[in-house]
């Protein structure tokens, strides 16, 4: 690997101008005049925006402005010690010790590995000390490349390692039953290189000084090792010093929180740990959002089943096809309001034609309200054109992280030029992802891994995975997927439709949010893209799916707050109070605490209240023109009569049977179930 620093990337007691712009500005510039990176512009370009975004001033007088820019060419860095320091924005005024962080856009994993160092090297009084001492620019230099692990340590003129701390007396007020608090923390800033880690050594530090137990998972470019899963489960709190998505948040479900960006985890260390004690001891404290089961299926990868692993991705990749497909079909739905475009706003895809061809001062024949309704209609369709592909690109991103998110785009756009439907982005979303994640294990020769993640692993898990549904898989898929379309028209109208409801129903309440129903939900909301006023049998699977969705939260917080209080511990009633609002928005996991506290009793009612639920929309002819909303999407639903029969009858079923199932089946014992002290889960 080739010299970060070198003694002509130094600047000993200069002024490089009056603000962190002309610095900055002038540290790109020595690092394009060494041959380093080819734009001076555009490294400062990219640096600015990190800066922008937030400063790089660091307490006692440290600054890093740093940036992953096209224009390097080589992993550098550029440090200047001011004379006088420049405001970079820190609490404790001007900074004297700048590094300029420059990064290649796809810098290799061990150039990111050995910047990170000089991050958590900052953290340290004699790093600091050593570069406010040096004489000369060689002097520096050995500085830092012996704190970077490039360096021979005999010449270095100061140590960097920070003498190991003595174990230290829990302070006042961080102990939880007389023991001292565990609390883990998860660090991670836009880059993922400096901060990152400069905040998890000052927690680690703070931490230490505190007496308390504290682990710390930075997630940095250069990949991240997750924390032990025992580890996250004793843990009374998490911190989350972030300015970016946690990886794998899920892991975490269930645990008290606080969140910040990840600047004031290196400045406020103790703060941060402080207030993640008073949540630990608060029991209305944030939660982390999912279930203790989603927690054990995300943590320690290598320690589930295949099955398990599977079940994770294509969930991953539902939930973020999700967003996609609620905010697009809302649209459509708002689209079929009468004062707007109606329920023929996009008869011979005329909505498409009047977007294009009109305009507020160009109305078309009818008006305001088809223009806003053909709009409306447009962009909903055009959000529900993604579904698909994002349900592929984020299949691949669960298998092969960010490296697989471009192909699995790919395959699923792909798929759906085949005509082979969600299924078909399934497959090449997993092939896509197992590809890409084949390539990224080569070892590849240090000059070609730069590129991997963004050239090479896209390019060619592109071309092997959409290639194949190309040329093998894509037309068999389509068949299936024409026949199973051409199935379900022939039944609507005809009896057999019930039974269609039915297994949606049992489906929509087996797991409660978990594969099965969420197979389900999926297969629904694809088919509502190709809905029509001819063709209406998308849209009654999509209400026999919502209305079945909505019972079991709905029938457990009826037994529970309304039937027979008695039957429940307090918690259960206070989740059930919960459970009304969950189930009226058609969020089925508002009845995952009761399942998971009686399953054998809560899940069969449920499934048998979700069948009849299921099959008497079907039966009334119940359609949602919406993905999602429950009660809150009532105008794009029809009959409401229907609905609303449908799911107030399964929600009687399933509440009065599981009320009998706990009366007559292995009853509970009431007494004890009483002694239980309250402790309410925040909805």
């Amino acid at each position: 690997m080739s010299q970060t620093i070198t003694p002509d990337l130094v600047s000993l007691d200069v002024g490089l101008g009056s603000d962190k712009a002309a610095v900055i500005r002038s540290l790109a510039a020595r690092v394009v005049a060494q041959g380093r990176a080819t734009d001076a512009d555009g490294l400062f370009a990219d640096a600015w925006a990190r800066e922008q975004k937030d400063e790089t001033g660091l307490p006692g007088g440290i600054a890093i402005p740093h940036a992953k820019s096209a224009a390097v060419t080589q992993p550098s860095l550029a440090f200047a010690r001011l004379s006088p320091g420049v405001d970079f924005g820190a609490p404790d005024g001007p900074a004297d010790l700048v590094f300029l962080i420059a990064a290649p856009e796809g810098a290799a994993e061990a150039h990111l590995a050995v910047l990170s160092k000089l991050a958590r090297s900052l953290m340290q009084d004699d790093f600091t000390a050593g570069l406010r001492a040096a004489k000369t620019n060689d002097e520096v230099v050995a500085i830092v490349r012996n704190a970077i692990g490039e360096g021979d340590a005999s010449a270095a003129p100061a140590a960097v390692a920070a003498p190991a701390a003595a174990a230290a007396p829990v302070a006042d007020g961080l102990a939880i039953d007389g023991r001292p608090a565990r609390i883990v923390a998860v660090t991670a800033c836009a880059t993922g290189i400096a901060h990152t880690f400069m905040a998890a050594d000052a927690l680690t530090a703070a931490g230490t000084v505190a007496g308390i137990d504290l682990a710390v998972e930075p997630q940095g470019s250069s990949g991240y090792q997750a924390l032990p899963r025992e580890v996250i489960e004793n843990a009374d709190a998490v911190i989350f010093a972030t300015d970016v998505d946690v990886r794998e948040q899920q892991r975490f479900a269930g645990k008290p929180f606080v969140r910040s960006g990840v600047k004031r985890g290196i400045e406020q260390p103790r703060e941060l740990i402080a207030e993640a004690v008073a949540a630990a001891n608060n029991p209305n404290a944030a939660r982390v959002s999912g279930t203790a089961t989603d927690g054990a299926a995300a943590a320690g990868s290598d320690s589930i089943s295949w099955g398990a692993r599977i079940q994770r991705i294509l969930l991953t990749g539902v939930s973020y096809m999700i967003p996609f497909v609620a905010g697009g079909g809302l649209l459509i739905a708002l689209s079929f309001l009468p004062f707007l475009g109606g329920v023929n706003v996009n008869a011979d895809n005329q909505a498409f034609d009047i977007v294009v061809n009109n305009a507020l001062w160009a109305l078309p024949a009818g008006g305001l309200g088809q223009y806003i309704g053909s709009m409306l209609f447009v962009i909903g369709a055009t959000s529900m054109g993604f579904l698909v592909s994002a349900l592929a690109g984020y299949i691949a991103f669960a298998i092969a992280d960010r490296p697989g998110i471009a192909p699995g785009f790919v395959a699923g756009a792909v798929a759906v030029l085949m005509n082979a439907g969600f299924i078909g982005g399934i497959v090449g979303g997993l092939l896509a992802g197992f590809i890409a994640y084949a390539i990224g294990r080569i070892n590849a020769p240090r000059w070609l891994r730069g590129l991997m993640p963004v050239v090479i692993i896209p390019l060619l898990a592109s071309i092997v995975a959409s290639g194949l549904l190309i040329l093998f898989l894509g037309r068999p898929i389509a068949t299936l997927m024409e026949w199973l379309n051409t199935w379900l028209t022939d039944l609507a109208g005809t009896s057999g439709i019930v039974i269609v409801g039915v297994i949606l129903g049992l489906m929509m309440c087996f797991d409660l949010g978990g594969p099965v129903n969420k197979v389900a939900y999926a297969f629904a909301v694809a088919g509502l893209g190709a809905a029509t006023a001819e063709n209406p049998t998308p849209y009654l699977i999509m209400g026999a799916v919502m209305t079945a969705g909505m019972v079991p939260p709905l029938a457990m917080a009826f037994a529970s707050t309304v039937l027979a209080r008695r039957m429940f511990t307090p918690v259960e009633r206070e989740n059930g109070v919960a459970a009304w609002l969950l189930g009226a928005a058609f969020i089925s996991e508002g009845a995952i605490p009761f399942a998971a506290a009686d399953p054998l009793r809560v899940i069969p009612a449920s499934m048998v209240g979700g069948a009849v639920t299921g099959a008497l929309t079907m039966l009334f002819g119940v359609q949602s023109l919406a993905p999602h909303g429950g009660i809150f999407v009532l105008f794009a639903i029809n009959p409401i009569w229907g609905f609303l029969v449908a799911l107030i009858a399964g929600v009687l079923v399933s509440g009065f049977l599981v009320v009998a199932f706990k009366r007559f089946i292995a009853p509970k014992e009431l007494a004890e179930a009483e002694s239980i002290p309250a402790v309410a889960v925040p909805a």
